[in-house]
């Protein structure tokens, strides 16, 4: 019986010394993520940070392969993680469905869905083409549930895209209206303008959309985004004041018209046109695009005193409230950026955080530890499980979760508890809104 030669057992010995150096390093590696994983995902759990907002990925266990290219390849960072080698959503309140994890799995084994089995959310019913169960009418945008300023524009471009494939108007009526002028509604006015459509855009504040209102130098987009008749456009780290810079860029670049400070306040279809009524004009359109967003009325609270002056529903210019009590209500991203930008106008403005929930659930990372950075500098106050019962004069009446009542000054309040999807304005349209529970 043979035996084997020096020279084999030293080759072995190589072997298994480089498998020991490369693959041991690497497998405890992974078991650390995994393990730092696994805490992250308690932490969000316990914190109340467990509950995505908008579209999210689930995973099929059955399918997953635990390959870990949908963690590679979220944008966001570290929401994704590798838990027991199967992704899960490790800070679930900061996904904004982006999708391309979806897009990055082999084995598709990621579903992309609206809502949760505990909380539901409201989409209107459309096609792939983004046309609603009412023919002629399409949704594009944030009210289609898609929020992201990529979605956006590119589910308004397409839709205008279907649109064109249709017969021209033959009349004096438009071949589309398009309501809204933020993202969707930009770049389905620049679609049809690159189409030769006869089209009108209506909006009823400026155009710009939701970030007209949010604070100064907020955060909007992370992505690249291609603007029909404009180009690409890069802008990694956009503010605010950058992005509607660039809008204003486009409309010059452009020659696209918006006519702002203009409301559809209804529509009905009479054969092959509708009939649109705004707060100042009558349109006759083959097709509408509803561009609205779903922040276009603010959510209230309900209380009296709501009706006060000094109630706002989005902050503009922080240092008008300089030396003032100013309670804030809510505990989303705009509730913690109103009032980390209100705080940093001085000490001597006094900013109190309101939310009814137990942790700040909504809010990114990034929001809430600059927020506990100024709590811990003594400049906001934060009352969790705390609702408004009352707004007076120069005070609100507060109520914890345990009943009980305290009354704190107040100069100025600001509600931030987002917006009312405009379910009554779609029905009577006869579009159909489904509350989905965790579907794709």
């Amino acid at each position: 019986m043979s035996t084997p030669s020096t020279d084999t057992l030293i080759v072995v010995a190589i072997a298994v010394g480089l498998i020991a150096i490369t693959v041991i390093p690497y497998v405890r590696s992974l078991r650390h993520r995994e393990e730092t994983n696994v805490r992250r995902l308690q932490a969000s759990v316990e914190a109340g940070l467990d509950e995505p907002p908008t579209l999210h990925p689930v995973v099929d266990p059955a399918i997953c392969l635990g390959s870990g290219a949908c963690v590679a390849a979220c944008p966001e960072g570290d929401i994704l993680g590798l838990v027991r080698s199967r992704p899960e959503l490790l800070h679930a309140s900061r996904c904004v469905g982006h999708g391309q994890c979806a897009a990055a799995c082999p084995v598709s084994a990621i579903t992309l869905v609206f809502g949760t089995a505990q909380r539901g959310v409201d989409i209107p019913h459309v096609k792939g083409d983004f046309e609603t169960n009412v023919p002629g009418i399409y949704i594009v945008g944030e009210l289609g549930g898609m929020g992201l300023i990529r979605n956006a524009l590119r589910q308004g471009r397409q839709a205008v895209e279907g649109i064109a494939r249709h017969e021209r108007a033959t009349d004096d009526a438009l071949d589309v209206l398009i309501v809204g002028a933020g993202p969707a509604g930009i770049s389905a006015s620049l679609a049809a303008m690159q189409a030769g459509l006869r089209f009108a855009t209506v909006e009823q504040e400026l155009p710009g959309g939701a970030v007209r209102h949010y604070p100064r130098q907020k955060l909007v987009m992370t992505e690249p985004m291609d603007i029909p008749l404009y180009g690409r456009v890069d802008l990694p780290k956009a503010g605010k004041e950058e992005l509607l810079s660039l809008w204003d860029d486009v409309f010059t670049r452009t020659g696209l018209q918006v006519r702002s400070g203009e409301r559809l306040e209804g529509a009905r279809r009479d054969g092959g046109v509708f009939h649109a009524v705004t707060s100042k004009a009558e349109y006759r359109a083959r097709h509408l695009v509803l561009a609205i967003g779903r922040r276009g009325t603010p959510r209230r609270l309900g209380v009296p005193g709501e009706e006060r002056d000094k109630v706002a529903y989005f902050l503009l210019e922080p240092e008008r409230y300089r030396g003032q009590a100013i309670t804030v209500v809510g505990g989303g991203n705009t509730a913690l950026e109103t009032a980390c930008a209100l705080a940093a106008v001085g000490p001597e403005t006094r900013v109190t955080l309101v939310h009814r929930s137990a942790a700040l659930a909504r809010a990114t990372e990034v929001n809430r530890e600059r927020f506990a950075q100024l709590q811990r500098e003594g400049r906001v106050e934060l009352l969790l499980q705390t609702a408004i019962g009352e707004i007076g004069a120069d005070h609100v009446r507060l109520t914890d979760a345990a009943g009980v009542e305290r009354q704190i000054d107040n100069d100025q309040v600001f509600v931030c508890i987002g917006g009312e999807l405009p379910v009554p304005f779609l029905t009577t349209l006869g579009i159909t809104v489904e509350r989905k529970f965790g579907q794709a």
